[in-house]
């Protein structure tokens, strides 16, 4: 799997020399040792890896502050926790998102889409930008999307509104997310003609199982329509109804979008080789969700999620100011989440947990199919299994724990717990736990001790843009929106 993982670097650098042109990857190859025209098993590896990375890194990092699974106690994660995000996010924007992950994605859609001799490797493609690009204007509202990735023919890409980029504008040439996810679907339906390009083992999540990725580009849906929800309830609906009829979304952890980083140097998922090599001092997990988890008699479940190294969990607070306890005594990520020097790690795009709590909001919120409050406890069931819980560990959880883990009261005290839940089981994946906090209000948080950025006293409602890009590209959004104005979906 290693060997596979560092296809990625081939391919970026690859990407580099070919100026992150579409005409550049149609060439044909002239020169057997400096080759023009990357196939589709190495940019599918690329696009995959890349794609994770940027979700788990510095995005992930800062969110995991400001929703409060972490407190950040040294180097940049200190003003993080308390709010100072100007200034921030070059390497992200540019390095990750929109000239690393966002041009290979690309390419895989181009090389496989426009020729029809790789139908299936083109619907992933075109899931894996529609994941890409809805992280990234949910994170900062009005983002690069359909000029995005083509950087010879647009160097200063239009900033398309949130509005556009989830529900379409064909005058101005936008296609909605849905429809890119449901185009998406229809090429992994799709037969490859013969002689055509074979997704196999070069797809490292699911091997080539076609029927996988259909599952996740339905469960991308649901997660799409759940995050509208407040401000287009009508497409919501209809998007998670239809989902529902097809019947064909993750719905079990084995089918679970989990991308694996390898254990080598160089090799590794941003989550281990941030947390447990290159910063091991910066983060350390919250009181405030300390405090949540023994709320909820959850201490077992938070075993598997923060570590208990002198026998008891060890916090601090979001923006304390204090010093620190020592490192060798600090609760932090443990194994589930980070992975370990021997086995890897893997980053979590979709998952099972995440599935069941939409469709248990939805259903209480939007009247679709199913109980909310079996979905709920599925939910809670295949987050702590998936965490290393044991079934009998998760049964004696639930026998002992009766009024936590059934929904009781208004609509909103439980939707409220239903968020509250999906929350916890997102200490692997903060920035969906940073969308649902902006769009419900919950989990309830409380503002960090000593706060300051735009405005100390709300949690930042989005990121901002980073100043490479402010100096660069004139079509930015002018003066930039402060960290306290909501976006599109927004609560």
């Amino acid at each position: 799997m290693n060997n596979k993982i560092f296809l990625w670097l081939l391919c970026a650098l690859t990407i580099v020399s070919a100026g992150c042109s579409k005409s550049a990857f149609l060439d044909i190859n002239t020169d057997p040792n400096n080759p023009s025209d990357v196939p589709p098993k190495v940019l599918l590896p690329s696009s995959t890896i890349t794609l994770a990375f940027a979700n788990a890194n510095e995005l992930s990092r800062v969110a995991s502050t400001l929703i409060q699974h972490n407190a950040g106690v040294a180097n940049q994660a200190v003003g993080f926790d308390i709010y100072n995000l100007d200034g921030s996010f070059d390497n992200s924007w540019n390095f990750e998102v929109f000239a690393g992950a966002l041009p290979v994605i690309q390419a895989l859609i181009d090389k496989t889409d426009t020729t029809g001799l790789g139908p299936n490797y083109a619907g992933i493609g075109k899931i894996q930008k529609a994941y890409l690009i809805s992280r990234a204007t949910d994170i900062w509202g009005d983002v690069p999307y359909s000029q995005a990735g083509q950087g010879l023919t647009f160097p200063q890409p239009r900033f398309d509104k949130q509005e556009d980029i989830y529900q379409g504008n064909a005058g101005l040439g936008i296609q909605s997310l849905f429809d890119l996810v449901k185009e998406g679907i229809a090429d992994l339906k799709k037969t490859t003609p013969q002689g055509g390009f074979v997704v196999g083992s070069d797809d490292l999540v699911y091997n080539g199982v076609l029927n996988n990725w259909i599952r996740a580009g339905n469960t991308l849906l649901l997660k799409l329509a759940i995050t509208i929800s407040n401000v287009n309830p009508t497409l919501a609906k209809s998007t998670i109804d239809a989902v529902i009829a097809d019947n064909m979304f993750i719905s079990s952890n084995a089918q679970d979008l989990d991308v694996p980083f390898g254990s080598a140097e160089g090799s590794q998922s941003p989550l281990y080789s941030f947390n447990e090599v290159n910063r091991p001092t910066d983060l350390m997990l919250s009181t405030r969700f300390l405090n949540l988890m023994t709320s909820l008699n959850a201490e077992e479940y938070l075993g598997q999620l923060y570590t208990q190294p002198t026998g008891a969990f060890v916090s601090f607070d979001n923006g304390a100011g204090t010093t620190p306890p020592p490192l060798a005594n600090r609760s932090k990520y443990n194994e589930f989440v980070v992975g370990n020097e021997n086995d890897g790690s893997v980053v979590t795009l979709l998952s099972n947990s995440q599935r069941a709590f939409i469709l248990a909001e939805a259903a209480l919120i939007l009247n679709t199919a199913g109980d909310e409050n079996a979905l709920f406890q599925e939910g809670i069931r295949a987050a702590m299994l998936k965490s290393g819980l044991t079934s009998t560990q998760v049964d004696d959880y639930f026998t002992a724990n009766p009024t936590i883990v059934n929904l009781s009261g208004s609509t909103e005290n439980q939707r409220k717990q239903i968020i509250t839940w999906k929350y916890i089981s997102n200490v692997v994946d903060p920035l969906e736990a940073y969308n649902d906090y902006r769009r419900t209000g919950y989990p309830v948080l409380q503002v960090a001790l000593n706060a300051s950025g735009d405005d100390p006293s709300v949690i930042p409602k989005r990121y901002t843009y980073p100043p490479n890009e402010t100096s660069a590209n004139p079509n930015i959004p002018k003066p930039r929106p402060l960290t306290n104005q909501k976006v599109w979906w927004g609560k």
